[in-house]
């Protein structure tokens, strides 16, 4: 399962706009690798430089001199909708003279087709195939005067989920859909304003978190300070996986610090899911909060039994056959000397496919280890996800397949244990109706036609080669 998109962005007259971007975009690396982007104001111009690769493979001393301004967006991506090419990096830059507007986007909009048809009709012409252009047309196709409205009018119009950082020449946009299902949060920072996907960002420089922003929620940002133009959905839907996996264990969300709902996460499926071992591990690094919760409540050792190369695909070097074939043995080292002879509990966030998970096993037997118990913190996955997140179709999905009993004998382990749904809840500690839980259950926050759900349903006719023609190009 893949990362959502990471946006950020600040309003700061005074500071070094790209630089304070650019470290904030390191801080929410995680939340997407293909490629990384930021555009500058000045109150007269924006320009952009974007290109495919990480944050450090993408920038360096010269791009950020050149990205100057008091106003600043910045992007992470992880593609949802649109190939991943040079084309849809972002932010992007839409428009002409007053109508300039730069927009960078984590989410996912289900009716971006019906809606591009619609503007290209209207006259609107399109240079990438993400629904992120598709929403930056929108609000330039609307007839209402001020920027707050035009947004407004997009909002009524798009169907799914994003949380946005727009900018004009002099103007800093948050804007987070009804529903609330990707996060968003406002901080200061010396007398300015910065938003981010994450308040692992704003830690990272400096910022001091305010608070969330809330769904349905427009922030402007500008000379005169700060306001809120707010049109609340009917209910909240907080997708369940930021508190399981996707989000940075130091990062608050409704008030909650994931590593403590992931401790409680290990600490519940030691509840549900007992079994005589010797060792407790986590599959690094995501599931490590929550071993150490099953640790703790089970008093069983923990131990690390597998190492990380985190630099596993931080390389534009396409490895050859034989390195290939070593699949996860590139990303993860056991330790026999560790594991040799043990029962061990293994903790890991979620299994999707079912790829992965097999190879783990098989290693950890290799390595010697006597029995491998799989505690896993997510809810058997049986659905899709159209909202943001690149997980898998439904034939695709193990858990839609196979029953528990059938998962456990295909990845090899002596027993298998998934966190329940009411457990999941317990471990974030918050009212089941502020989650989108629909990846276990099947029930969407948004009606969903499949058929409007292909995430190459824009990609005729768009350019594979896209250079900005406004200000810095990628």
């Amino acid at each position: 399962m893949h990362e959502a998109c990471g946006v950020f962005g600040v309003y700061a007259p005074g500071e070094d706009i790209a630089r304070l971007v650019f470290f904030a975009l390191f801080a929410l690396q995680h939340r997407g690798q293909e490629s990384a982007g930021i555009a500058t104001g000045d109150g007269e111009r924006i320009q952009v430089y974007a290109n495919m690769g990480l944050v450090s493979q993408v920038f360096n001393e010269a791009s950020l001199t050149n990205l100057v301004g008091h106003i600043g967006i910045g992007h992470n991506r992880y593609s949802t909708t649109g190939s991943s090419q040079k084309c849809n990096v972002q932010p992007i830059i839409v428009g002409q003279g007053a109508d300039m507007i730069a927009i960078a986007h984590n989410g996912n909009i289900i009716n971006a087709k019906l809606l591009q048809d619609e503007l290209t009709g209207q006259g609107f012409t399109f240079n990438t195939s993400s629904d992120t252009e598709v929403i930056a047309n929108l609000i330039l196709s609307s007839t209402e005067k001020s920027w707050v409205n035009r947004i407004r009018y997009a909002m009524h119009r798009l169907q799914g989920v994003y949380s946005l950082t727009i900018m004009t020449r002099d103007c800093l946009f948050g804007v987070r859909d009804h529903l609330g299902v990707r996060p968003l949060s406002l901080g200061t920072i010396n007398g300015g304003w910065v938003i981010a996907s994450e308040t692992c960002a704003l830690d990272h420089i400096g910022a001091k978190f305010s608070r969330e922003i809330e769904p349905g929620e427009i922030l402007v940002i500008n000379a005169s300070g700060l306001k809120s133009y707010h049109d609340p959905g009917d209910h909240r839907s907080l997708c369940i996986f930021e508190f399981i996996y996707f989000a940075r264990p130091d990062s608050v969300m409704n008030g909650r610090l994931l590593y403590f709902a992931r401790q409680t996460m290990g600490e519940i499926l030691a509840q549900e899911h007992p079994v005589d071992a010797d060792l407790v591990m986590g599959v690094p690094d995501s599931a490590t909060a929550a071993a150490l919760g099953y640790s703790s409540y089970s008093h069983i050792p923990l131990c690390e039994g597998l190492l990380k190369n985190r630099y596993v695909g931080r390389t534009f070097i396409e490895p050859d056959q034989r390195i290939r074939s070593l699949g996860v043995k590139l990303k993860f080292n056991p330790l026999p000397q560790v594991l040799s002879g043990k029962r061990v509990v293994v903790v890991d966030d979620s299994i999707v496919r079912g790829t992965t998970t097999p190879q783990v096993v098989k290693m950890l037997r290799k390595a010697g280890a006597k029995e491998i118990h799989m505690r896993i913190c997510a809810p058997p996955i049986r659905y899709p996800c159209f909202f943001g997140v690149d997980m898998a179709t439904r034939w695709e999905l193990i858990a839609a397949q196979k029953s528990i009993p059938e998962i456990c004998e295909y990845i090899g382990a002596d027993s298998l244990g998934y966190m329940s749904v009411p457990g999941l809840i317990k471990a974030v500690n918050l009212p089941r109706d502020n989650f989108c839980l629909a990846c276990f259950t099947g029930d969407y926050s948004i009606p969903v036609q499949l058929e409007m759900m292909d995430k190459l349903s824009l990609e005729n006719g768009a350019a594979t080669e896209y250079r900005s023609p406004y200000g810095i190009s990628a």
